[in-house]
């Protein structure tokens, strides 16, 4: 076999390594290509990374969600730009149309999902656990019922994984917090000796009104009422103490105000033995610092509102016509 000549031999090994050199460069081409186009995903999506969750299982939640074409690609992608170690666990919303590069980023060094929690003013314990358990992305189940008026209503912000008892720390830590505060700036001489007690009056006043404006009045009529070893008489009460914190479903009756439960005011002297409802800070601020009024009464206006009144024959007048106004629109 005649031997191959020299610049033969060379031409051959240049045009193999031209060809590879060529190969090699068309691959990373597609490669950088499939990377960077625009992805799959039609809509904005969300992907929940758990902790200890590697490469493979993402690119697998990632193709099951339609984010991705390749599992493999994407696999192969994370480890060329060094990204695998450094993926973060975590809920991550990725936009339609992503490509693999923005993908990574966003779980190298994207914002995790924030929720959103709102305890609205006057909840219950029993209304506020119902709201918990209903919220998505928090986790495990509350171990015990918080104890009434504990909470602060507010809006809470929270992220994947912070548990359902994380939660309500943070409420009731937001209460203690703001409590003290208002607690520190109080009236004198208020006819309650302690936070827990102006928490009970607190959520007389906001299950009373929904008015702004109305619940340093109502506040007032409560304090001069205690200061005279008058009955509070609030029907919000006389609910609480059938309902247990529930709907009571129906309008009061004559049986309800002469029931003998510990919450019934009409029956008992005094605050009863813990709040009612959760009160939000108008209704704290209202039950330490109330109006300087000489009122002793308050009706519903038929409005929305009340009507106060510093003697029984007005606050008879105003119920007669408060009646009125009931007949008219029945």
């Amino acid at each position: 076999m005649a031997r191959m000549k020299g610049p033969l031999i060379a031409k051959i090994l240049t045009g193999g390594v031209l060809g590879l050199l060529v190969l090699a460069a068309a691959l990373a081409f597609l490669a950088d290509h499939t990377y960077k186009k625009p992805g799959p995903l039609a809509e904005d999506g969300v992907i929940l990374v758990e902790p200890g969750t590697g490469v493979i299982r993402t690119a697998y939640l990632l193709k099951d969600m339609g984010a991705i074409d390749s599992q493999r690609m994407f696999r192969w992608a994370a480890r060329l730009t060094k990204s695998s170690t450094k993926l973060q666990a975590g809920e991550f919303r990725i936009p339609a149309r992503s490509s693999m590069r923005d993908i990574l980023d966003i779980l190298k060094h994207g914002s995790v999902i924030v929720h959103r929690l709102t305890l609205p003013e006057g909840t219950t314990a029993v209304q506020a656990v119902a709201l918990l358990d209903q919220a998505e992305r928090l986790s495990g189940p509350l171990k015990d019922v918080p104890a009434e008026g504990t909470l602060l209503p507010e809006t809470y912000h929270y992220t994947w994984g912070e548990t359902r008892d994380e939660m309500v720390t943070r409420m009731q830590r937001s209460m203690q917090t703001l409590l003290a505060d208002l607690w520190a700036a109080r009236a004198p001489d208020l006819p309650y000796d302690t936070p827990a007690q102006a928490v009970i009056m607190a959520s007389i006043i906001e299950k009373e009104t929904a008015v702004p404006g109305e619940r340093g009045l109502i506040a007032g009529v409560f304090v001069n009422r205690l200061r005279k070893h008058m009955r509070l008489q609030s029907d919000p009460t006389v609910i609480y103490g059938i309902a247990k914190g529930g709907e009571l479903g129906r309008a009061l009756t004559k049986a309800d105000i002469d029931a003998q439960t510990p919450y019934n005011t009409y029956r008992i002297q005094g605050l009863p033995p813990t709040p009612i409802a959760n009160p939000g800070r108008a209704s704290l601020e209202a039950a330490l610092n109330p109006a300087d009024t000489n009122a002793l009464y308050f009706v519903a206006d038929g409005k929305g509102g009340h009507v106060f009144a510093e003697t029984y024959e007005e606050h008879l007048e105003n119920v007669k016509r408060w009646r009125a106004l009931r007949t008219q629109s029945d």
